[in-house]
C-alpha cells in the first residue's frame, strides 16, 4: 500500500490526528443544523410558526393530514438531529433523513438548483450527508460504537 503524499506534507500529522474526528464533526454539524428546524415546527422557536400553523401549512400544501406529516418531519429534524449529534441509532436517523430529503428535493426541484431561489441545493446536500451516515454509521466517537451497536 502506497503512503499518502500530501500537498502540504507539514500538515500530514495534523490530518492524521484529526481524521477520527471527521465523522464527529460532520455528524454534530448536521444534527446542529436539523435541531433548530424541528424546534421551529414543534415549539415555534427560532422564529418558527409552531405546530398549529405548520400543520395548517402542510394541509395547504397538500400533505394531509397536516398533523401527521408535520409530526414526521419535525421528529426527523428534532429527534433525528439529537440522535445524530449523539451518534445514537445513527443509521436509523440517517435513513429517516434520507427519506425526508428525497421528498424535499422533489418539493424544491421546481424552483431550480440554487437555495437562494428556494431550489433543491440545500436539500440535496443534506440528502448526501444522510447517505454518508446511512452507509458508514456514526464513526468512532459515537454512542453506537460505545454501546457496541451499529444498526
Amino acid at each position: 500500500m502506497a503512503s499518502t503524499r500530501y500537498y502540504f506534507p507539514a500538515l500530514g500529522g495534523t490530518y492524521e490526528k484529526l481524521k477520527p474526528a471527521a465523522f464527529l464533526i460532520l455528524r454534530v454539524g448536521i444534527g446542529a443544523i436539523l435541531i433548530p428546524h424541528g424546534s421551529q415546527k414543534f415549539f415555534g422557536w427560532f422564529g418558527g410558526m409552531g405546530f398549529e400553523k405548520f400543520s395548517a401549512l402542510f394541509n395547504q400544501l397538500g400533505y394531509r393530514p397536516g398533523v401527521f406529516w408535520l409530526t414526521l418531519v419535525a421528529l426527523t429534524e428534532f429527534v433525528g438531529g439529537i440522535l445524530l449529534v449523539l451518534g445514537l441509532f445513527t443509521r436509523f436517523a440517517a435513513l429517516a433523513l434520507v427519506i425526508f430529503m428525497i421528498v424535499a428535493v422533489h418539493f424544491t426541484s421546481g424552483k431550480g438548483f440554487f437555495w437562494t431561489q428556494g431550489g433543491l441545493e440545500y436539500s440535496l446536500l443534506i440528502l448526501f450527508v444522510g447517505l454518508f451516515f446511512l452507509i458508514h454509521g456514526g464513526g468512532e466517537y459515537s454512542l453506537d460504537r460505545k454501546l457496541g451497536r451499529e444498526l
